[in-house]
C-alpha cells in the first residue's frame, strides 16, 4: 500500500467519497506541466510555496463550499500536523 500520486487521487476521486478530511498525496507541491510564474509579487509568492511540500488534495469539513471541489491542491510540510488532513491508501 502506498500514497497516491495528486494526478491518481483526482482521477480516483470521481469514485471516492471526498471531503472529510484534506487527503495527502506522495507528490511535492511543484508547478503543473507548462506553469509560468507570474510577474512580480504574485509569482514570488507563489514560488514560495513550491519548496519542501507536498500536495493534499480534496476538502474537508471545515472548508468553505467554493473551495471544495476535487481539483483544489493545498500544500503543507509532511512533518508538521495539518488540521483535517488525512491519508487514503492504493495498492
Amino acid at each position: 500500500m502506498r500514497l497516491p500520486t495528486e494526478f491518481e487521487w483526482e482521477v480516483a476521486s470521481e469514485k471516492i467519497n471526498f471531503g472529510q478530511l484534506w487527503e495527502w498525496t506522495n507528490s511535492a507541491y511543484l508547478p503543473y506541466p507548462n506553469f509560468s510564474k507570474a510577474p512580480g509579487a504574485l509569482g514570488e509568492y507563489n514560488g514560495k510555496f513550491m519548496i519542501n511540500q507536498m500536495v493534499l488534495r480534496g476538502a474537508s469539513v471545515a472548508t468553505v463550499k467554493n473551495h471544495s471541489r476535487n481539483t483544489y491542491r493545498n500544500f503543507f510540510h509532511p512533518d508538521m500536523r495539518w488540521q483535517f488532513s488525512g491519508i487514503r491508501l492504493v495498492k
